[in-house]
């Protein structure tokens, strides 16, 4: 099977073999999907069980966030521990990026995703216990973030497995992404309106549904398969799982194309966050109330929508590669407008336009998947998103303790002029590493 980047990686194409046991989906088509588009994508049955789990369980997570959110601040009445869950659900991020990531290709994947399902949903149960103290609520909302990189990266793994490489595999992680940002809108639209019907504890409830139902779509709509570890290296003595999470992460790493493949995509959404983590206060600084800033906060998800929707629809794999540095570029731009202090109408037009540069992970995603080698793939998915949401997390924090010292006018468009030599930077290592034309399933060749 070709890769999105150069010829074929060594060896047979991994076919997909049929589920275990009784009641199991049938066997994927080994040849992947026909036809081309979002459609030929939602036209295997295997990924719309896929698609439909991580809805349910993506809604599941912002509204858990929101319910939690408030009835931590009902317990406590204290703005500082409201603020704590949201903010724990992104650093635990490194912890179960780098110490867990191994399990995404040591074990197979429904079982992993089913597993992490069930933890979430398991959490959620725990958070409706009466009488659960605030710290122990902040605990199970950190086991809920250190398990979704291993989530995310198993299940990005196996869509190379469902809809095999190249345009397949780039419009699946497309249609994920469009979730994740749709996920943002309908999840705080719910859950302001379950919050406004039911108590916090009747919400997490519902979650826990969501969760249950997800693992349930996965279970019964995926087919089994081994771990991708062990159909690569099998034979081989497998360590710890600490210790092979470890040496798989330093391995990636260890790797310049990969590594510059990383820093592209963790670079640029480091920098964008910093405009959003600050639309609160800058809200209040143009007087326009919880309906603005509320309108604000929906500005990078829409954009984010209608680009991941247009791009994938419209264009082909060409034209989608080459926005790649592009679009990169311009996603940190819009954060100089913010300079001129602009309205509610022009900050949200900036907004959208922010929002507009997710169209350049079309491109990452294809060189990607081409330079890990197989068996890391899940892996490295989970090392992606892991560092991905702990840098942004990061950046947020700062953002934060800027804007305590500089007038937001300052610190916003100072993302941009940082983004956009942090951004040119990347691409300038990409070009160098060779990494838009390595092959994987071997050594990748660096270009001077």
């Amino acid at each position: 099977m070709p890769t999105p980047s150069g010829p074929a990686r060594p060896g047979p194409a991994p076919a997909c073999p049929p589920a275990s046991g009784p009641g199991g989906p049938p066997a994927p088509d080994a040849a992947g999907p026909t036809g081309t588009g979002y459609r030929a994508v939602f036209a295997v049955p295997e990924f719309r069980f896929v698609f439909a789990a991580h809805l349910l369980s993506s809604l599941g997570v912002v509204v858990c966030e929101i319910a939690l959110s408030v009835l931590v601040y009902r317990l406590t009445d204290s703005p500082l521990f409201s603020a704590l869950t949201f903010a724990l659900g992104l650093l635990p991020y490194l912890l179960g990026g780098t110490l867990l990531s191994a399990v995404a290709d040591r074990y197979p994947a429904r079982r992993v995703l089913v597993v992490c399902d069930a933890v979430c949903a398991l959490a959620a149960v725990a958070m409706v216990l009466p009488g659960t103290p605030v710290v122990v609520l902040l605990g199970l909302r950190c086991a809920i973030a250190a398990v979704a990189p291993v989530f995310a990266g198993t299940r990005a793994g196996t869509l190379g497995d469902i809809l095999g490489e190249g345009e397949p595999f780039v419009l699946g992680r497309s249609l994920i992404r469009i979730v994740n940002q749709g996920a943002q809108l309908a999840g705080f639209a719910a859950g302001g309106l379950l919050l406004a019907a039911v108590t916090p504890g009747a919400v997490l409830g519902i979650t826990a549904a969501t969760f249950t139902a997800s693992a349930l779509l996965l279970r019964l709509g995926t087919a089994a398969r081994p771990a991708r570890g062990g159909r690569v290296t099998a034979g081989r003595a497998g360590g710890a799982l600490l210790g092979a999470s470890w040496a798989g992460t330093r391995r990636l790493l260890a790797d310049r194309p990969i590594r510059a493949l990383l820093l592209l995509t963790w670079v640029p959404p480091a920098l964008v966050v910093v405009p959003e983590a600050l639309l609160v206060p800058y809200g209040d600084l143009l007087g326009v109330g919880p309906a603005g800033q509320g309108l604000l906060m929906c500005g990078m998800p829409v954009g984010a929508v209608v680009a991941e929707t247009l791009v994938g629809t419209l264009l082909g794999p060409r034209a989608r590669t080459r926005l790649t540095f592009p679009m990169g570029v311009f996603t940190v731009l819009p954060s100089l407008g913010f300079a001129a202090r602009p309205s509610l109408g022009w900050a949200l037009v900036l907004l959208v336009l922010t929002g507009t540069g997710i169209s350049y992970n079309f491109g990452v995603d294809r060189w990607f998947v081409a330079a890990v080698p197989e068996e890391l793939l899940g892996q490295a998915m989970t090392v992606m998103q892991a560092g991905r949401m702990t840098i942004m997390g990061l950046a947020m924090g700062l953002a934060g303790v800027a804007a305590e010292y500089a007038p937001l006018p300052v610190v916003m468009p100072a993302a941009g002029v940082l983004g956009v030599a942090a951004v040119l930077a990347v691409i300038a290592e990409v070009r160098r590493s060779g990494a838009r034309t390595a092959r994987s399933g071997g050594p990748i060749p660096a270009t001077p």
